[in-house]
């Protein structure tokens, strides 16, 4: 069996710091912001954070690279994030956290037209066994389930695998750095999301000091920073090997539950937790690449946690959030 590269083990760890981010969104948003809002938190974690890079970095696209960057800006955030929204609050809790778990099926299928990696056979059973692991985690028996909900949960994994791997292919452009091209994503995701903020929810509402700190953290540490870790990831690492840490998002979502919300985890859960934290560690050892598509770019990555935990009638929802 491959091993982890020992110069790929920090660029791993610090990647996968963004998904352990993305998994605290839900004691965040339930305890810190105003409910029923998830379009507006999606806006207020976007924007500031892009508009903020931007001023940081002082570079703007050039060429090809307006559609591009939009494009990217639109599968990672400004698609993503509503999508997510959505299945969160259609579906049963955990529900949509287990269909965004076929993230690395989605991108190891997808890795292999665009970046010419090919996905073994232990690749393949490494992914449906992180889908298992998150279900076990999460899932709770709830009812039937929302075909619309189903669909945006897909829709949404979907957008963010076709965004990571579009990201891995196109790389950067020559003197951009990954906080650049983060700044670049977030600003046209958050561009995207706030007309669609205004027509569903309508004026913003009013914001205390803990909802101002709970933004505040949500724009910066959460996504700011978040972001330019996972896209700096996917410039250093195959497509599959990020997506791959995708499952730290529902397992820092319950770890924060157990610890910081007094939520019970059962052996079964636990069990779920350590398969699917296996199978984040066994997708960091590689996949056969071919062709001259692998490994196209100098570049970086996506958000699979933006929905997670948003408070709704039938309880909540352990969704990773970005």
């Amino acid at each position: 069996m491959p091993a982890i590269r020992p110069a790929h083990l920090p660029v791993i760890l610090l990647t996968a710091l963004a998904p352990i981010s993305w998994g605290t969104t839900y004691a965040v948003t339930t305890e810190f912001l105003p409910p029923d809002r998830p379009l507006f938190t999606g806006l207020l974690r976007a924007l500031p954070a892009g508009l903020f890079l931007l001023a940081l970095t002082r570079v703007l696209p050039r060429g090809a690279w307006w559609w591009k960057a939009a494009v990217l800006g639109a599968l990672n955030i400004g698609a993503f994030f509503p999508l997510l929204f959505l299945s969160a609050y259609r579906l049963p809790g955990g529900m949509a956290a287990v269909v965004g778990s076929v993230g690395p099926l989605f991108v190891a299928g997808l890795a292999t037209v665009f970046l010419g990696e090919w996905p073994t056979v232990r690749t393949l059973l490494t992914g449906v066994a992180a889908a298992l692991g998150v279900s076990l985690v999460v899932l709770k028996a709830a009812g039937a389930l929302d075909t619309v909900g189903v669909l945006a949960a897909l829709a949404a994994t979907a957008s963010m695998s076709t965004g990571t791997v579009l990201t891995k292919r196109w790389g950067r452009p020559d003197g951009v750095g990954p906080l650049a091209l983060t700044g670049w994503q977030l600003t046209a995701g958050g561009l995207l999301i706030a007309p669609l903020a205004l027509l569903v929810e309508g004026a913003p509402p009013a914001l205390d000091g803990r909802a101002v700190g709970g933004y505040l953290y949500l724009a910066l540490a959460n996504t700011a920073v978040a972001y330019w870790l996972w896209f700096r990831g996917i410039g250093r690492l195959t497509a599959t090997q990020v997506t791959f840490l995708g499952p730290l998002s529902p397992l820092t979502a319950a770890i924060v539950g157990w610890a910081a919300l007094g939520q019970a985890l059962t052996p079964l859960q636990l069990a779920g937790m350590g398969l699917a934290f296996g199978a984040t560690v066994v997708g960091q050892l590689g996949v056969r690449r071919v062709g001259a598509g692998a490994g196209v770019g100098s570049g970086s990555g996506a958000d699979p946690a933006l929905g997670a935990g948003v408070r709704k009638a039938r309880g909540p929802v352990l969704v990773p959030r970005r």
